[in-house]
């Protein structure tokens, strides 16, 4: 069996808007009431697929979920016409389109059964985000159906809030070896809310049968959260044996770096430094929110969003760094605008499993074909735009409604209907 990274990105859904839901993301509370892009957004999703695709990498991808959500709204006792403007924006978010939050994923390698564990987010901490996990399981379900290979977990239950891939690391000599995870949790981040709870990553490392001598509890630093770090991939990201990191990102950053040193010393550990690149400029720029990604001649490259190239003082690192010869060879800007205005850049847009792609549901793997077929859907049945103060508008539900059932018809999903 050949395992390799597969990452699959989230189509960004018809509902796409800026409702400026989530506290904490600073790009979503700036944005909240500019009008949205959705078919622009879903066209500038599926051609950084293209350029990964062109590249060399394996990539997947999941379906926009239900939405407006009319189930969470029948246990509110309410609908689209009647709720609260907040409950209708969190009904008809379109959230799941940031995949690195669908689910914290344990390679087999890594398992004591030997086989790949993902266990569904329950994104606790805020309502828009609260109600995905049911189709999102449903999802994640079908693509790993294959049972010899794969093990799917429902959320860890209440209160203990969990965000998935977006707080989690893994460090290991090559995809397919025996590696060690890393879990980042918060504590509090002055007036942001710490979305992942240590309870939530210690029951998911026991579901996944994980080696407890090869995981790592590290926790986020509290500036970090109240700069808008949100989730870790906003100031951290590793990829083998690599970790990317702002000189910020831990509270106790010299104890982390002492801890995985000690379970991998061959671990290479890159930090940017604050008077180089502030917590402000990684923030705006999302640097470290990039997919670091081994290419297959062997070197990685870091696959940023445009705004990191407009940052000067972020290029400029970036730059000084490629001239020093170390493992991030290649800088590959992409064009994620739509989803960096509501607080996303690249890697939240995709959720990395290490697999053999021949074990995975056909469907979910993409190619050049499928990229088009996905693209004609978008261009024909996308809402052009949304306003805030749409969202109650029938026109616009059942348009919605449409668009998605149009896309599950074309890549043979109606079983998520």
């Amino acid at each position: 069996m050949s395992l390799v990274e597969i990452n699959f990105d989230g189509i960004i859904g018809p509902s796409h808007n800026y409702a400026g839901l989530s506290l904490g993301n600073l790009a979503s509370s700036n944005n909240a009431g500019a009008p949205s892009y959705p078919r622009a957004a879903a066209l500038q999703g599926i051609e950084k697929m293209r350029a990964n695709i062109g590249l060399g990498l394996v990539q997947g991808f999941f379906m926009p979920l239900n939405r407006p959500n009319q189930n969470w709204l029948n246990g509110l006792a309410t609908d689209m016409q009647s709720a609260q403007p907040h409950i209708r924006a969190a009904a008809f978010s379109a959230s799941a389109m940031w995949a690195a939050n669908a689910a914290t994923v344990s390679p087999a390698p890594d398992t004591a059964d030997g086989k790949c564990h993902l266990s569904a987010a329950n994104l606790l901490s805020m309502a828009h985000r609260s109600h995905e996990w049911v189709g999102t399981a449903a999802q994640l379900r079908l693509a790993f159906a294959n049972e010899r290979h794969f093990v799917v977990h429902d959320p860890v239950p209440a209160p203990f809030g969990d965000e998935g891939a977006a707080n989690f690391m893994r460090l290991c000599a090559s995809h397919d070896a025996a590696g060690i995870e890393i879990f980042v949790y918060g504590k509090t981040g002055g007036p942001f809310p710490a979305r992942q709870h240590i309870e939530a990553s210690k029951a998911i490392a026991r579901a996944h049968r994980l080696d407890p001598d090869k995981v790592l509890f590290v926790q986020q630093s509290e500036i970090a959260i109240a700069a808008g770090a949100f989730h870790n991939d906003v100031v951290a990201v590793a990829n083998e044996r690599l970790l990317f990191t702002h000189e910020h990102a831990f509270e106790y950053p010299e104890q982390t770096y002492a801890d995985i040193k000690r379970l991998m010393p061959e671990a290479e550990i890159i930090i940017v430094p604050a008077d180089r690149v502030s917590l402000a400029d990684a923030i705006q720029s999302y640097l470290f929110n990039a997919q670091l990604v081994t290419l297959p001649n062997g070197g990685m490259a870091l696959i940023l969003p445009d705004e990191a190239q407009e940052n000067a003082r972020v290029w400029s690192w970036l730059t000084e760094m490629l001239e020093g010869n170390g493992p991030i060879r290649r800088l590959v800007p992409v064009n994620v605008r739509q989803s960096m205005a509501n607080g996303g850049g690249p890697a939240c847009l995709r959720l990395r499993v290490v697999a053999d792609p021949t074990t995975v549901d056909q469907r979910f793997i993409a190619d050049a074909h499928k990229l088009d077929i996905i693209a004609e859907v978008v261009a024909a049945h996308w809402p052009e735009t949304i306003l805030p103060d749409q969202l109650g508008d029938t026109d616009l539900l059942d348009k919605v409604r449409l668009a998605r059932l149009k896309l599950l018809e074309a890549t043979d999903l109606v079983a998520l209907a």
